[in-house]
């Protein structure tokens, strides 16, 4: 017998029931999509700026798809837990990432260990560039980016201590880079997320930190917990002006990075249910509301794209700033 679903599909492609087409239909093709919930996977622990950013997405692309998006956080490794999470669901739609250079890009390209290749994912949309800044514990006496160089500077014996999401993601390959810059090298201290890396610089566990920025930054700087010395863009959004930018700073004025960010599917995921995910992205980087609430969150948000060509160019540029980072700290990607 052939279910109602998959007679209505039948129908609509001009095929019947003894059709020899029928037996290179794919087991899914005939599915409604979606027709159950959606997973999305953010591959840090909750509370953190790739978190926030999810759930703002999340509910808007659930109305647009008509189906619940569940947001699921799979922390440590760098990323690498989260997406072997997305690689080892089907290629059907149902699993879609909350992916950044970190995860998508660096960590296949410096850590054996991950087992996987950025091209194991398709890029279906961007959603936004991160802005990442310096923040340092509240005791640490310096309130000016090149106050702090100056510090590290005079305590080489001692190399200040900071904290990142992990190891070998843009964040450490940064301290690295700032360290090599100024002569001085830093003590990397990876934590399994930014929320929990936060905390470290908070509670003085670490001199600095070096993360994509929070509006939870702003009140904890107002608390007394912490201070954000600079941004290491070039421009911002209206609701971080306040921050200095990489390019007052007298030492360091071209120590420009952000962390271009999107939704990527496992590869080989239908075209037409990559294109429905991309216009439901589009239909929520359209809203005014959400992106005031990204820019709030410091996000420079990207404008909706129409197509897989389009996808493509950013994901070969998400290529392209890895691999110049790579070299700028002497490392050489994985074989």
């Amino acid at each position: 017998m052939i279910s109602h679903t998959r007679r209505r599909f039948l129908q609509y492609a001009g095929l019947t029931a003894g059709s020899p087409l029928l037996t290179t239909l794919p087991a899914f093709a005939a599915e409604i999509f979606p027709s159950r919930p959606l997973s999305l996977v953010v591959p840090y622990p909750a509370g953190g700026a790739s978190d926030t950013s999810a759930r703002i997405f999340g509910e808007s692309i659930g109305k647009s798809v008509k189906q619940l998006v569940v947001v699921e956080n799979y922390g440590g490794g760098t990323g690498v837990i989260g997406a072997n999470k997305v690689l080892a669901a089907p290629a059907d739609g149902y699993t879609f990432f909350h992916g950044s250079i970190n995860e998508v890009f660096l960590s296949p390209l410096l850590n054996p260990a991950a087992r996987y290749k950025p091209q194991d994912f398709m890029l279906a949309a961007p959603i936004s560039d991160a802005n990442i800044v310096l923040l340092v514990r509240s005791g640490l006496p310096a309130d000016t980016l090149d106050k702090f160089l100056d510090l590290a500077k005079q305590n080489k014996s001692k190399p200040l201590t900071y904290a990142t999401v992990g190891i070998d993601s843009i964040y450490h390959l940064m301290g690295d880079a700032l360290g090599t810059r100024i002569g001085t090298p830093f003590l990397h201290v990876p934590y399994k997320g930014a929320a929990p890396a936060l905390q470290g610089v908070a509670g003085g566990e670490v001199d600095f930190a070096i993360l994509p920025y929070q509006s939870a930054f702003d009140s904890m700087q107002g608390q007394g917990r912490l201070k954000v010395l600079t941004s290491f863009s070039r421009s911002l959004p209206a609701p971080l002006r306040h921050i200095p930018l990489i390019s007052q700073s007298r030492q360091m004025p071209d120590f420009e990075y952000v962390i271009g960010g999107g939704y990527f599917v496992k590869q080989g995921t239908p075209a037409e249910r990559v294109a429905l995910l991309r216009g439901a992205i589009g239909d929520a980087l359209a809203k005014p509301e959400i992106r005031a609430k990204l820019e709030a969150e410091g996000r420079t948000v990207a404008r909706p794209i129409d197509s897989q060509a389009q996808a493509n160019q950013y994901f070969d540029q998400y290529m392209g700033r890895v691999t110049q980072l790579i070299r700028s700290v002497g490392r050489k990607p994985v074989a």
